[in-house]
């Protein structure tokens, strides 16, 4: 049982390691590809395909995964994104990669879920910390190596190999996946075609007009008038994309609430900090560096997460949580010309530290809070709560940076953060719960 437990983790890792690090690993070998390949009017869409596909199928794979198992759906999105990586590696134009990193986008929304979805399945809560705080040192792991891979690949081979090395990953991903026994028991319904692809189509557009320089409320307003569309199926859907009562759940409805807002409001800390360190002289291998203060400060309180929500339930540590990431707000805003990389580290480590609780209490509860056949996709939405304010905190804090000189600008970004935190932090007042512990919370969705 511990070995089949041990090569389920390896495939899991493994594909979250990919998932994530192709997210990033184009940042610094874009501009060598974009010259290969022509086409730099389609630059910033090498990204955003990735970045809109694989958050707009996110909840999606959850909840089909609640339908009709986690095993299938996972190794699916593997397979999908080994698809997508091998087309890349293959493009000849920038239009093809563009597309072709869409492909892969969605094989990653596929894959991303399944990690904290399988964690919740095989492993009680005591546990879940410390195999979240693997999960999180993942994400650390790919924002250091992604990077550095990316530059080394360039000098000593050629760019394909960035996604062509993703192949051999996924297959050992898919081999030891082989020995997963399910213990979940899907409960098998009908499929809500129309909702998923009204979902997908409007929220794709919304995060598309993040992305687009013209005519942005164009993309906004026609994926409102789907989501619109889609909360109208959802009500008369037998098995909607997404149950609408969950939502209803007040636990569950603000911890989502709170997750976006907190993301928003820091999350893209880790694309700004690092150019400020460079703006100081810093190498970029150094500035790097500095992120690893995000996955030492999650680890750390990630680890004892599980046993601090049977302890002392979901309000007071996402109060805690909040109030961290507050006061990682408050650090990064005395940033300036004179401020050096240990002081950067530090602030990112107690940022680290708040979303490291923020994330673990939050998937703990977005599991605990429902019924077993709602898990996948109350854990999605999480996920996709994270992703969707992330996407757009990041947006908002490029254009504070490029509307005055850089360290206005960064200066502007974190005074952002600072007052999105305080909102995140004041939606906490919606939590609280005089049985607000893990033994006498137990909702249930019907």
């Amino acid at each position: 049982m511990k070995s089949r437990r041990l090569l389920i983790m390896v495939s899991i890792v493994l594909a979250m390691l990919v998932a994530s690090m192709d997210a990033t690993i184009t940042n610094t070998t874009m501009p060598v590809i974009a010259e290969e390949l022509g086409g730099y009017s389609l630059y910033a869409w090498s990204f955003a395909a990735y970045m809109i596909f694989s958050t707009v199928l996110t909840p999606v794979a959850g909840r089909i995964s609640d339908l009709y198992g986690r095993k299938k759906i996972f190794a699916f999105g593997i397979s999908f994104f080994l698809l997508g990586s091998v087309l890349c590696g293959l493009a000849d134009t920038m239009l093809q990669l563009v597309l072709y990193r869409a492909v892969q986008g969605m094989g990653a929304g596929f894959m991303l879920p399944f990690p904290l979805i399988i964690a919740g399945d095989l492993f009680s809560v005591e546990k879940r910390g410390k195999i979240q705080a693997i999960f999180s040192a993942m994400w650390g792991l790919s924002a250091v190596l992604a990077p550095l891979l990316g530059s080394l690949f360039i000098e000593v081979a050629s760019w394909r190999w960035i996604f062509l090395i993703n192949i051999p990953v996924c297959i050992v991903a898919l081999i030891c996946l082989l020995g997963y026994k399910e213990e979940y028991e899907p409960r098998k319904a009908s499929v809500d075609v129309w909702g998923s692809v009204l979902f997908a189509g409007g929220v794709s557009l919304v995060l598309a007009a993040t992305t687009v320089e013209r005519l942005p409320w164009m993309y906004a307003s026609l994926g409102a008038g789907l989501l619109w569309l889609f909360w109208m199926v959802e009500k008369r859907h037998p098995s909607p994309i997404v149950p609408l009562p969950l939502l209803k759940l007040p636990k569950i409805k603000w911890m989502i609430i709170n997750s976006f807002l907190a993301c928003a409001a820091l999350y893209g800390t880790s694309s700004y900090v690092p150019l400020f360190l460079q703006h100081l002289n810093y190498s970029v291998f150094v500035s790097g560096l500095s992120l690893l203060g995000i996955s030492v400060g999650w680890m750390a309180s990630s680890v004892p997460a599980g046993k601090w929500v049977l302890r002392y339930g979901y309000a007071r540590l996402l109060l805690a949580s909040n109030l961290t990431l507050l006061a990682s707000g408050i650090m990064l805003l005395f940033l300036g010309p004179s401020t050096g990389f240990i002081y950067v580290t530090l602030a990112l480590t107690v940022q680290g530290a708040g979303f490291g609780l923020l994330f673990t209490v939050t998937t703990i509860g977005a599991q605990q809070l429902v019924q077993a056949s709602q898990s996948g996709i109350s854990t999605s939405l999480q996920m996709f709560s994270r992703n969707t304010g992330t996407a757009i905190g990041v947006t908002i804090m490029g254009s504070l940076l490029l509307q005055s000189e850089f360290m206005l600008g960064i200066r502007s970004i974190f005074i952002y953060g600072t007052l999105a935190s305080c909102l995140a932090l004041a939606t906490i007042w919606f939590l609280r719960d005089r049985s607000d512990t893990l033994s006498t919370s137990q909702a249930t969705v019907k």
